[in-house]
C-alpha cells in the first residue's frame, strides 16, 4: 500500500512526546516547529513552538491507522468527508521550506480561492509553483487548501517573486496582490 501524508490529532502540549513514539516506531512523521521569544523582566527565553497546535503529519498506509492510535498522546486523525485527511506532498514541502527559507511564519485558518499563478523563486535556487494568497509589504502568503490555512512569512525581497500570469481585474487595493494556481 501507498504511504500518504495525514494528520493526527494529538492531546494539547503532547506534540513533542508524541513525535519522539512515532519516531522510535519508525513512523515517518512531521511536526512543523517554530521559534518563539518570551519577556521576561530583564531576560528574554526562546521556545520551539508546533506551527499547528495538536497537529502532526504522518506518512503511513491504512494498515497503520490503529497503529497511530495506539500512542500516548494522540487522539485521531484529522478527518475529511467521513474518511481520513490526504494532506498533499506538496503542502507538507511548501511547510517545510516557508520555515527554511522565511522569517516570522506563521498560519491563519481561511478559506481559499484560486485566481492566478506565480512562481516563487527560493534562496536554494531552486523554483517551485505554489498557490500564493497575497503579497503585501514583503510577507508572501501561500495557501495550504487540504488543511484550510494560509501560511504566511517574511520575503527579503519581492524581486524574488516572478509573475508567471496574473488575472486582468486586480480584486485588492494596489499595494496587495492576489494569486494563485
Amino acid at each position: 500500500m501507498e504511504l500518504k501524508w495525514h494528520a493526527i490529532y494529538t492531546k494539547p502540549r503532547f506534540e513533542k512526546k508524541v513525535v519522539e513514539s512515532l519516531t522510535k516506531k519508525k513512523i515517518e512523521n512531521y511536526c512543523p516547529f517554530y521559534t518563539t521569544c518570551s519577556k521576561w523582566y530583564w531576560f528574554k527565553k526562546s521556545f520551539r513552538e508546533p506551527l499547528l497546535s495538536s497537529y502532526i503529519f504522518v506518512r503511513v498506509n491504512e494498515r497503520q491507522y490503529k497503529e497511530l492510535l495506539c500512542i500516548k498522546g494522540v487522539i485521531n486523525l484529522a478527518y475529511w468527508l467521513n474518511k481520513p485527511a490526504i494532506i498533499p506532498d506538496k503542502e507538507i514541502k511548501i511547510i517545510k521550506e516557508f520555515l527554511k527559507e522565511y522569517k516570522n511564519v506563521r498560519l491563519k485558518k481561511t478559506p481559499v480561492t484560486i485566481n492566478d499563478t506565480i512562481r516563487v523563486r527560493d534562496y536554494t535556487l531552486v523554483t517551485h509553483k505554489s498557490e500564493v494568497w497575497m503579497i503585501k509589504n514583503n510577507i508572501i502568503q501561500v495557501a495550504l487548501p487540504s488543511l484550510g490555512y494560509l501560511i504566511s512569512g517574511e520575503i527579503l525581497q519581492k524581486s524574488d517573486l516572478e509573475v508567471i500570469s496574473q488575472k486582468s481585474e486586480p480584486s485588492h487595493t494596489s499595494s496587495e496582490y492576489k494569486y494563485t494556481i
